[in-house]
């Protein structure tokens, strides 16, 4: 399958996206709510790029449009620019004080009089990523709530959730550092809850929590190793290293 982007032909796989395509072949197209392992969300806009059909144009959301066989795209329009400035300078005039946003801000040159700046500064840009994260989990502890100016990311009614595990997935895969997850020695503590945790085995680092573990431990049907990663990476390391030692 061929696909012009910018101008240049590519082989596109069956079931890629635009933006998929453009990332496998190093073509820059900016997103916000796409992350690697996940679907596409179609939520900030900011990979919205030109195709053309035969004779007829339009703009699309790259992270959630398949290819097809001699499609053209275009990146960088200036129509295309101009939406971006705009989608940037949102952001901007509620999130003024978090650094993504601000070189989001000097990437694509906004300059917005301080007035119309907000005094408080809120560092969620409702890209979704994270309530996408626990939803793929299995957990779905938390979603967006409320509509127009009040939406956020939240758990019911602002609560402690019964569902959360504190896994911390939502406050990894959040561009901005909008989630707020703090630990002490023994315990971990996130939306509005806090979790007890559990030692590796090896090391002796703590590195998830009792819920975590009982949730995989269920999905998996069986006991788990308490064994935190950087200790099962040093495993691996060492287990192929005697087999190739074995080999030669």
């Amino acid at each position: 399958m061929k696909v012009e982007i910018n101008g240049k032909m590519l082989n596109a796989n069956e079931g890629e996206t635009i933006l998929e395509l453009a990332k496998r072949n190093d073509i820059n197209i900016p997103s916000l709510c796409h992350k690697k392992g996940f679907d596409g969300l179609g939520r900030c806009r900011m990979c919205l790029v030109e195709i053309k059909e035969g004779h007829r144009t339009k703009l699309v959301s790259s992270c959630v449009y398949p290819v097809k066989d001699e499609l053209k795209v275009q990146t960088h329009t200036d129509e295309i620019i101009k939406i971006r400035k705009d989608i940037v300078m949102l952001m901007y005039l509620k999130s003024p004080k978090n650094k993504y946003v601000q070189k989001l801000a000097e990437e694509y040159e906004i300059m917005i009089p301080e007035k119309y700046v907000q005094k408080i500064s809120d560092d969620c840009i409702l890209c979704g990523l994270c309530v996408e994260a626990c939803r793929e989990l299995g957990t779905s502890a938390i979603s967006m709530v409320n509509r127009g100016t009040g939406k956020k990311v939240s758990t019911p009614y602002d609560d402690e959730s019964k569902d959360c595990i504190g896994c911390g997935s939502c406050a990894e895969v959040c561009p901005t550092n909008a989630i707020t997850m703090t630990e002490n020695e023994n315990t971990r503590t996130i939306w509005n809850r806090t979790f007890e945790l559990v030692s590796c085995e090896i090391c002796g680092k703590n590195y998830t929590t009792l819920e975590t573990l009982k949730y995989s431990e269920n999905l998996l049907g069986q006991k788990i190793e308490c064994i935190c990663d950087e200790c099962k990476k040093k495993i691996t390391a060492a287990t192929f290293k005697e087999s190739f030692k074995n080999i030669y």
